[in-house]
């Protein structure tokens, strides 16, 4: 981003505390000709303090009309590109923004893709960051929710997706319809979603204690006969189940659609009601089990974000990492709890957690907790640190707590700040509350510093062959050069397996906290010493271990 396309905390919290946004009505025109959309918004918002200034959000080619509370302002003098200026605001504002967006072909905004194959448009958004604004007029930024309705004018053989149910469209010429969405729930502009084109649609619904959610799978045309719809939905469908019991928390947005799409930049996105995946996961071939299995984590990581992310929803990007790091962890809880994939904690560790090791070793490292001070600082932190150890770390907060009282912290959380805006501390308040734990230290000690802890056992036997002391030993971080030597607190595991027919069995497990640089294990005191002891047995903290000799 340069100039203005940048937006810095500093100033969107500025804008937080004058601004009051309360609805957008958008209308779309698609079609206008293949580079360009007619986009109009209507803006209804407060401001709480009468005769100041601010500015909205829009990145187009051209802007016909900008009319604040029924006076026309100066185009020239207002927009300068991704801002329009908005001068002596009122204690209620209504605003129109007239101009014409431009199609995109690089994955943000209102994306188009002419399909090879049949020559068929295929259009979808994709917002997050920060790209809502070229589509229309908008306070781009994640605090600042408020509803959308969006109406949208195309041809009449497409069919047209958003995050409201999709209603019956009205015929407006020959081959032109017309479908006027219902207003949206409040949401931020990053989850805001339009799909639309000649896309293949397969339909079913979940119906679960809060009531029926109508589902739809979409693809291109040309890859319908590739859609496995049947598997998709079922893995949804167990996603819906074990998450409404597990958070105690309805879903909330009515109806569920996932649309698979080409020339898309990321895995998935969890526009709300209305997500959108790679079309990669249609698969065009026979396939591994793994590739099955990495496509139901990604439905379900989608699926938790409709909790953790969209219904409450982080106040700015700084809390990246846990919107991330909560539905990485969920979506693996729920594979293992609710789908055919038991063995998916084994995969993350293998895979996900693997790219978290090589990351925090090396001098690109950083917290888990980024300094997101723009936009900018955005774009360079969604990498192995904010999604794999943050899950690692937010697996070892759920151990560190316990699994009953983080998820009832969360039912909690989600129950305070339902269609609202929060940060780190608001969670870690109601988590404290339900483990009696207090969580300052272990705040500063997993997400303020960088780097991999090492533990190694060091213990004595007697004659009889039993533990006659036992103690973990915890070692700082050593790479990448320079690093904070941190000694973390962590609740961890320890197996004990013996060797039977050639066979490692579990014969004992136990769970304590490691805090410093040595900790005593009283309870193996005595304890016949197996042929393997393993620390960080279950793989609940994010450690190096070391093994001791008779284990190797």
């Amino acid at each position: 981003m340069t100039g203005n396309e940048n937006l810095t905390r500093a100033e969107a919290q500025e804008r937080a505390s004058l601004i009051d946004s309360r609805a957008f009505d958008v209308r779309l025109d698609l079609t206008t000709g293949a580079e360009t959309f007619a986009t109009t918004t209507t803006a209804t918002f407060g401001c709480r303090a009468p005769g100041s200034s601010t500015w909205i959000d829009l990145i187009a080619p051209s802007v016909t009309s900008v009319v604040l509370n029924g006076a026309s302002l100066d185009i020239a003098e207002c927009f300068e590109g991704a801002r329009i200026a908005l001068p002596n605001l009122l204690a209620e504002n209504t605003l129109v923004v007239e101009a014409m967006g431009a199609y995109m072909n690089t994955g943000e905004g209102l994306h188009r893709f002419v399909d090879p194959v049949d020559d068929e448009v295929y259009l979808y958004t994709q917002f997050e960051s920060a790209d809502a604004r070229r589509m229309y007029a908008c306070f781009e930024q994640p605090d600042l929710k408020a509803t959308f309705a969006l109406t949208v004018t195309a041809p009449d053989h497409w069919k047209v997706v958003s995050n409201s149910p999709t209603p019956v469209p009205s015929a407006v010429s020959e081959g032109v319809a017309r479908w006027e969405f219902a207003p949206t729930p409040r949401m931020s502009t990053y989850i805001t979603a339009l799909v639309a084109g000649p896309y293949h649609e397969v339909r079913d619904e979940y119906v679960g204690p809060h009531g029926t959610y109508p589902m739809g799978v979409f693809c291109r045309e040309s890859l319908a006969q590739y859609l496995d719809a049947d598997d998709i939905f079922e893995l949804t469908k167990q996603g819906f189940a074990f998450f409404e019991e597990q958070f105690k928390t309805p879903y909330a947005f009515g109806k569920y659609d996932q649309l698979f799409v080409p020339e898309f930049n990321a895995g998935a996105m969890e526009n709300a009601g209305c997500v959108t995946f790679l079309e990669d996961m249609v698969f065009r071939s026979r396939v591994t089990d793994a590739a099955y299995e990495q496509r139901a984590n990604t439905i379900l990581h989608e699926l938790a974000h409709m909790w953790f992310g969209d219904l409450v929803t982080m106040s700015w990007w700084d809390d990246l990492w846990l919107n991330e790091s909560f539905a990485e962890w969920a979506s693996h809880f729920a594979n293992v709890n609710a789908t055919r994939y038991t063995d998916a904690w084994t995969t993350f560790s293998n895979q996900r957690k693997a790219w978290a090791y090589r990351q925090d070793q090396l001098p690109s490292t950083h917290p888990i907790a980024a300094d997101m001070v723009d936009l900018d600082s955005v774009r360079v932190n969604f990498d192995g640190i904010t999604y794999a150890k943050g899950a690692s770390a937010l697996r070892q907060l759920v151990a560190w707590v316990g699994e009953p009282e983080f998820l009832a912290g969360v039912t909690t959380y989600f129950g305070k700040h339902a269609w609202g805006n929060t940060e780190l501390s608001d969670l870690l308040s109601e988590l404290e509350v339900t483990s009696g734990r207090d969580l300052s230290n272990w705040t500063q000690e997993w997400l303020r510093t960088s780097g991999v802890n090492l533990m190694r056992p060091a213990l004595t036997v007697d004659g009889a062959g039993n533990y006659e002391s036992f103690a973990i030993l915890q070692e700082p971080p050593t790479s990448p050069a320079g690093i904070e030597p941190i000694l973390r607190s962590h609740r961890m595991a320890i197996g004990l397996y013996d060797l039977n027919d050639g066979v490692l069995t579990r014969r004992e497990r136990i769970e304590l906290d490691v805090v410093g640089a040595r900790t005593e294990v009283p309870q193996l005191i005595g304890t016949r010493q197996p042929d393997l002891v393993l620390l960080n047995d279950d793989d609940l903290t994010f450690t190096k271990i070391r093994l001791d000799e008779r284990s190797w």
